[in-house]
């Protein structure tokens, strides 16, 4: 079995998929999920106006509503928390992605004064972060938040992370990465825009640049340009297609390199840090 095989297991990836099928799959996990634990009462999830909280959160309303409906009650409810640092620059876009969304509650956060405070005691003690770095510190910052609204609202957070960004390692360890449920696990991003246009999403926000929007030397800049590789080369090489020997040498890298991002605390028994 060559590497690309192995991960592709291992991520869980069809070379195709049914879009209607998928959203089924993933409001119907999120469905038993609740059913499973009964303080469950919502679940909660920071929207960007990016391709992929903008599909999760749909997913989660959907689920919830569902559950309502089944129940004949309000018990569920999806949380969308706006998480800015300061000024959004694509803020149009969460308001694009909230009113297709139509979330049972939406609240509105500004990291930016913690993040500045963290950075800032780093500072006093000797640490000066530097802009990569604080970057992360606002992606677990994020996470944070959105962790003390579930637990006030008996609530669970969403991950957005799918099989691209796994390959890849691209999110933040603990930080994105964080989260109790994963409903787009298996699916890469072109099978995450047909499932958003089979939900009648705006077409812009599937379309639009993806970037993280962490680093303020380097605003928006494209996750693309970040991780040295297209998209298309990623979604091509998880549907098991034949890429450039670059692109598969890259991709190969970047899943080799952030290994310890999929795999839980390393342990005394563990095997992994051996290898």
């Amino acid at each position: 079995m060559t590497l690309q095989q192995e991960i592709i297991q291992e991520l869980k990836v069809k070379p195709e998929i049914d879009p209607a099928h998928e959203i089924r799959v993933s409001v119907d996990f999120m469905k038993a999920y609740a059913r499973r634990h009964p303080f469950l009462e919502g679940f909660v999830l920071g929207i960007s106006g990016g391709q992929d909280s903008t599909l999760a959160g749909k997913l989660a309303q959907i689920a919830v509503d569902e559950l309502n409906a089944e129940d004949g009650g309000e018990r569920y409810k999806f949380h969308a928390v706006r998480l800015p640092y300061g000024v959004q620059f694509d803020e149009s876009d969460v308001d694009d992605a909230l009113d297709f969304i139509s979330p049972s509650v939406t609240y509105r956060v500004n990291i930016k004064g913690a993040v500045d405070a963290s950075a800032a005691a780093l500072a006093e003690a000797g640490v000066v972060l530097t802009d990569y770095v604080k970057g992360n510190e606002k992606a677990r910052e994020r996470m944070k938040v959105q962790y003390s609204i579930a637990a006030m609202k008996n609530a669970v957070v969403i991950g957005t992370d799918q099989a691209a960004e796994a390959l890849t390692g691209f999110y933040t360890k603990f930080g994105d990465g964080g989260a109790d449920i994963m409903p787009l696990f298996r699916l890469n991003k072109r099978q995450g825009k047909m499932m958003l246009k089979e939900l009648g999403c705006p077409e812009h926000l599937y379309t639009k640049v993806p970037t993280a929007d962490l680093e303020e030397d380097k605003p928006a800049l494209p996750d693309e340009v970040a991780l040295g590789v297209t998209y298309d080369d990623v979604d091509d090489f998880l549907e098991g297609k034949e890429v450039s020997a670059e692109a598969q040498k890259k991709l190969e890298d970047l899943y080799l390199r952030s290994r310890h991002k999929r795999h839980l605390p390393i342990n005394v028994y563990d095997d992994f840090w051996k290898k």
